[in-house]
């Protein structure tokens, strides 16, 4: 297991947060956060955008944007509603969330837009 590369994550650097598993990866461009999108819309399941303030994103509650986006297809409006809630929110995350109306629980979740830290 020495391969295994350690992200040094610690509440103490607000930078070095990760908040899910895409945040361990580059920053996806905005073809890559429409394709995301695209898949969360094509599983039927229901976009919602959520948003906080960079110092309090590890507790279990962020703001929502709105209603959940139940059942909306429109990837234009989706990626509309983020760019509104960042706009609205400019030193808070924002993230996507779509909700599996089957299993009841988030089948996906990504920080689309990162808050300046604290």
């Amino acid at each position: 297991m020495s391969n295994v590369q350690d992200y040094a994550s610690r509440l103490s650097d607000p930078g070095s947060r990760k908040m899910g598993t895409f945040s361990y990866l580059p920053p996806m461009d905005a073809a890559q956060i429409r394709k995301q999108i695209e898949w969360i819309v094509s599983n039927g399941w229901n976009p919602a955008i959520e948003h906080v303030e960079p110092q309090h994103a590890m507790d279990s509650y962020w703001y929502m944007w709105k209603l959940p986006m139940f059942g909306e297809t429109d990837i234009d409006l989706i990626l509309a509603e983020l760019d509104a809630c960042h706009r609205a929110n400019p030193d808070n995350h924002v993230r996507l969330i779509g909700y599996d109306n089957f299993k009841q629980s988030q089948g996906a979740s990504m920080v689309i837009h990162r808050g300046r830290a604290v």
